[in-house]
């Protein structure tokens, strides 16, 4: 009987841990709602002084979320410095002299933390709510929707999977395909997400090739881009990814029915063949509201991929390292 009683009881106890686990394993928008209310709003007014100062910034921070969550899931590990013990993403090809924006990142964690009284918000979930409110500030209300919360933070950084798991602006459309496949991402999803290229810039380097040696472009727009990106030199010269960077809407899209794609993985996305990818980006063209309905739904996605949850991971005091 005692034995019997023991078995039940172990039984009842691998049941309580698999509910934890999978109750850990869920985000929730209301996270926050009972240990600090005020998290979202102090968040969203300093990210908003941010885009005040420098509406480029607002690029920089979407773009610090989609290459956190590319490398072994949306971790917070893309904000780490190279310790002893790992090099970080930081160095990484896709990142480096690239991503940007990590002091809005420490200004942020600096005043949430405060208004909270100590460290409760992770920097994965700071990088999942910057990305929301930067693309609403610049966007309009249309690309408000609820983020999924209750990320913890990596104790380690990878070089080499940011090398392998960030896409380069030269992947071709089969690649590109694929790359979002591994992360359990659609072609509805890569080319909603690429419409986060409706604001910011890109460095020369990036799309130098591209407008020497491609044919899929339009001439007069090549022409242009060389006076800002010569054949030799000004690598790190800046181009508008779309003729509107500052402004979210859907004229990144309406220029690759053009072939004004800024770089070669944009234009793959659209080629004129009637496949999926295609009629997607002709929808976008017509319709802002198609575009944010499907581009809020692949953050939400991007945002769940292998989150650190529960007692994994950390909450950082400090996100460039580890506590």
């Amino acid at each position: 009987m005692a034995s019997h009683m023991q078995s039940l009881m172990f039984l009842v106890l691998v049941m309580v841990t698999l509910v934890i686990n999978d109750t850990n394993a869920q985000l929730s928008p209301h996270f926050y709602d009972k240990v600090c209310p005020q998290a979202l709003p102090v968040i969203k007014s300093v990210v908003q002084r941010a885009i005040l100062r420098e509406r480029r910034i607002g690029a920089s921070l979407l773009r610090l979320h989609f290459h956190d969550c590319f490398v072994n899931g949306c971790d917070g590990s893309v904000l780490l410095d190279d310790t002893r013990n790992f090099t970080g993403e930081k160095t990484a090809f896709p990142n480096i002299n690239s991503i940007r924006g990590f002091s809005v990142v420490d200004e942020i964690k600096a005043a949430v933390d405060k208004a909270c009284k100590r460290p409760v918000v992770s920097c994965a979930d700071i990088l999942a709510i910057a990305a929301r409110d930067s693309v609403a500030i610049l966007g309009g209300p249309q690309l408000l929707y609820q983020v999924l919360l209750g990320r913890r933070d990596a104790r380690r950084a990878s070089k080499a999977a940011a090398n392998a798991n960030l896409p380069p602006p030269s992947f071709s459309f089969s690649q590109l395909v694929s790359n979002f496949k591994s992360h359990g991402l659609n072609v509805r999803d890569l080319v909603a997400l690429s419409g986060g290229h409706t604001i910011g810039f890109a460095r020369c380097t990036t799309f130098k090739n591209r407008i020497y040696n491609e044919t899929n472009i339009q001439p007069k727009f090549a022409a242009s881009l060389r006076n800002t990106c010569p054949r030799r030199g000004g690598d790190n010269n800046l181009q508008p990814l779309d003729a509107t960077p500052a402004r979210v809407d859907s004229t990144y899209y309406t220029q690759l029915l053009q072939k004004k794609g800024l770089l070669h993985s944009d234009q793959e996305l659209f080629k004129g063949l009637g496949r999926e990818s295609d009629k997607l980006v002709q929808l976008y063209s017509r319709s802002f509201l198609a575009f944010a309905r499907d581009f809020k739904a692949s953050l939400i996605k991007m945002g769940n991929l292998k989150p650190l949850t529960g007692r994994q991971g950390e909450i950082r005091c400090n996100c460039r390292r580890v506590n």
